[in-house]
């Protein structure tokens, strides 16, 4: 099967690599893709808002599958223009992806459908959000309603800062509606599964640490590391949180017309209420990719073809026993202003049945390898145990080697 992937980042290089070992793979295509996916197949420089032609290179190279990593070409209609061409794409359609590129979008679907959530209030101008929060006397969680690259969300702890994460996130282009959501308090996870538009299969939960530094402090970021799978999430809870927080979604977009063919990511609180939904997104999480698919045996090229067509079955993939953890390697100035350029060594040496690592913002310079983004690397540990899983992700990061690395020691630690 020759497929064409979507995307530059270390989720799509976990995609390559797991693609690349299914058994009717044949050859891979990656639009732009990096070094890592590089090692599977061609990495392509073509532009991905011009459909007609991307439609005209996947019919010359006689691709079977599209299969879409980031947000934005979701939103733009990318899986809609393949679809009309008669080529099967793992990714909803730009209305099914609107449960992410529009967070009041998918309020309006969770209040439909009961999904528990947070109380929100939607706010077509800063002005309006300003008064109301002034207005409760009390702190809000502020939301920009579309993409934001992760970083769309401010959780404010006063009113002072509530006003000021709204002056703040409607000066993004994401940020032309708003959101203020009571905060909910509790232990998060993510929850991902793949869809044919009517049937779920969760992968394995995972949890993400968003913020830069250690304890959980500091701006949040695209994700510095991820645990899988979370021992807390048994499989009744599991169970729970697909039944009441995600098949209803399915079910919904499934009878407006517009069913959801993909991975659907539900970001997920535990309250003491029971778990609710903090956001959706509509594709694989980055870096929860470079956790989750490494646990996973079976056929999931086929499986990312059945979710495409509509046949999706429970058989066709597995778990497997054991942890994964994946710790993210930044550049210097990381999130503000990134660093490129600078030269990366110690990669090469790392043994991959115990450590996986995934390309994310690398490109290969004059002198080699380098850093090419702020998010660089991330170094996936696999044990039999989170703490056998821990040791390995972190002995291989202190081996790589680049000038102002920098990450968190704290990944998966109580």
């Amino acid at each position: 099967m020759n497929v064409l992937l979507i995307g530059s980042g270390g989720r799509e290089h976990a995609l390559a690599w797991k693609i690349a070992r299914s058994p009717d793979f044949t050859r891979l295509l990656t639009i732009p893709g990096n070094p890592g996916t590089g090692r599977y197949g061609q990495n392509v420089p073509f532009p991905l808002n011009d459909h007609p032609a991307l439609i005209d290179l996947a019919r010359h190279e006689r691709i079977d599958l599209l299969v879409v990593g980031p947000d934005n070409p979701l939103a733009d209609g990318i899986v809609d223009a393949f679809q009309a061409a008669g080529i099967p794409a793992f990714g909803p359609t730009a209305a099914a992806a609107r449960i992410e590129s529009s967070k009041s979008f998918a309020k309006e679907i969770m209040a439909a459908t009961g999904v528990p959530t947070a109380q929100s209030h939607v706010f077509d101008s800063a002005q309006a959000a300003a008064d109301f929060a002034r207005a409760s006397g009390k702190a809000w969680v502020v939301k920009a309603d579309g993409l934001a690259l992760g970083k769309g969300v401010i959780v404010a702890e006063t009113l002072e800062e509530t006003l000021d994460a709204i002056a703040r996130l409607s000066a993004i282009p994401a940020g032309h509606r708003l959101l203020l959501e009571e905060r909910l308090y509790g232990r998060e996870v993510s929850v991902q599964a793949l869809c044919d538009g009517e049937r779920l299969w969760p992968l394995p939960p995972a949890r993400d640490h968003k913020r830069l530094e250690e304890g959980d402090r500091g701006p949040n970021t695209g994700g510095m590391g991820v645990i899988a799978p979370v021992d807390e999430v048994t499989p009744a809870l599991l169970d729970e949180i697909v039944n009441r927080c995600m098949q209803p979604v399915v079910n919904e977009l499934a009878n407006r017309g517009t069913p959801f063919r993909g991975l659907l990511y539900a970001g997920i609180i535990l309250t003491a209420d029971g778990p609710k939904v903090l956001e959706f997104n509509a594709r694989f999480g980055d870096p929860e990719a470079q956790t989750v698919l490494p646990l996973l045996e079976g056929d999931f090229l086929g499986a990312l073809y059945a979710c495409a067509t509509g046949q999706l079955k429970p058989d066709m993939l597995r778990r497997r026993k054991g942890y994964a953890v994946c710790v993210v390697l930044c550049a210097a100035g990381y999130p503000g202003r990134p660093r490129k350029g600078d030269l990366i060594r110690g990669v090469e040496a790392l043994d991959e049945d115990q450590v996986l690592v995934f390309h994310a913002g690398t490109a290969i310079g004059p002198n080699g390898l380098c850093t090419a983004g702020g998010r660089v690397l991330g170094v996936t540990g696999l044990g039999s145990s989170l703490r056998q899983a821990r040791e390995r992700a972190y002995a291989a990061a202190d081996q790589i080697r680049f000038e102002g690395k920098h990450f968190r020691r704290d990944i998966g630690q109580e």
